[in-house]
């Protein structure tokens, strides 16, 4: 593998953070892996789509973007079809792909940034699904041992918006390629809100997975900010999880509280609605801000560096904990 020094990273991080990486390599192919300099001592960060990152520092070690294309299907049986995708294949047009071969189940992650690679690495969801309700198995490069691990869905200890990949393996993995369980014969999920509310908009006649992808685009553009246009993560933090106890204790004091009972039987908040509530909507400090329309997402409005994003990120933090008393996590990765 080449690697090229100083590289700037702007270009490759939906924030717009201007920063660098010491050594930076693209990764093709699997080959290249097992050909990495076994005395490359520096970090190691491997690198998607940069839609779920800030980096607060320049990068002293090596980066290596994950380029590694293809889709195929390797099996099928009466009702599914399973799929298999190259980590760097982007996650939009890997959706779009399985609407127009009409593969069921991706159509409610319609739009959301990345590659494929970090599907089940951050176990991506909305609007009622998560990538665990159609994960089969993936297959990693382990950088230290250097050999191929293939993990099913039970290896991956999916959470919420987590896997083994963002904490007990931490850097010690590149996946190379994602199978994904699809469904021949559609299961239609608009349950959340929203959907029904966009069908009806949009007069849908006949439901199909085309439908709802669209219903989902046009929400998605609707509330969040293009990150080509104004730098952005997504969704900064994650919405937290509290027992039901404390959200009636909440709930008695902020009478619109939102909550969704969970199946464990504790109520997941909705992080936005806290922000929104404690006074951060819209708000801007220098170039870093919170976006105007939602108050889930935190905004570089141009020149703003990471270490800027992430102060206001702890400033929200320390707010909600102080009006509501309860703890957010963020969601981003934070170099």
């Amino acid at each position: 593998m080449q690697f090229h020094e100083n590289i700037d990273l702007f270009p490759y991080n939906s924030f717009g953070i201007k920063v660098s990486a010491r050594f930076f390599g693209r990764i093709t192919g699997i080959d290249q892996l097992f050909s990495l300099d076994a005395d490359i001592k520096l970090p190691v960060l491997i690198l998607g789509g940069g839609s779920n990152i800030l980096f607060t520092n320049n990068y002293n070690g090596y980066v290596l973007r994950n380029e590694i294309m293809g889709i195929d299907m390797i099996s099928e049986d009466d009702d599914h079809v399973f799929l298999q995708a190259g980590a760097g294949e982007n996650w939009h047009g890997l959706v779009e792909y399985c609407i127009r071969h009409n593969y069921a189940g991706l159509e409610n992650l319609a739009l959301i940034p990345g590659l494929a690679g970090a599907s089940p690495m951050q176990n991506i969801g909305a609007y009622g699904v998560e990538i665990r309700d159609l994960f089969h198995s993936l297959s990693a490069f382990h950088l230290q041992e250097k050999r191929m691990v293939e993990f099913n869905s039970r290896d991956c200890a999916f959470g919420y918006r987590e896997s083994v990949f963002k904490k007990k393996h931490k850097g010690q993995f590149v996946i190379c390629q994602v199978v994904y369980r699809l469904n021949k014969k559609p299961v239609f999920n608009t349950t959340y809100g929203a959907i029904e509310a966009e069908l009806e908009k949009m007069k849908v006649q006949e439901l199909s997975i085309r439908a709802i992808a669209d219903a989902v685009i046009r929400i998605r553009k609707a509330k969040l900010p293009d990150p080509a246009v104004i730098g952005n993560a997504g969704s900064f933090f994650k919405n937290p999880e509290i027992s039901t106890d404390k959200y009636h204790e909440l709930k008695s004091t902020f009478q619109d509280l939102v909550g969704y009972e969970l199946p464990s039987g504790n109520i997941k908040l909705a992080a936005g609605w806290l922000i929104e509530q404690a006074g951060w909507k819209g708000y801007r400090e220098g170039n870093a801000g919170v976006h105007d329309r939602q108050a889930l997402v935190l905004v570089n409005y141009g020149g703003a560096s990471g270490s800027e994003i992430y102060s206001l990120s702890e400033k929200i933090i320390e707010s909600i904990r102080e009006k509501f008393h309860v703890e957010l996590e963020r969601e981003v990765n934070i170099i």
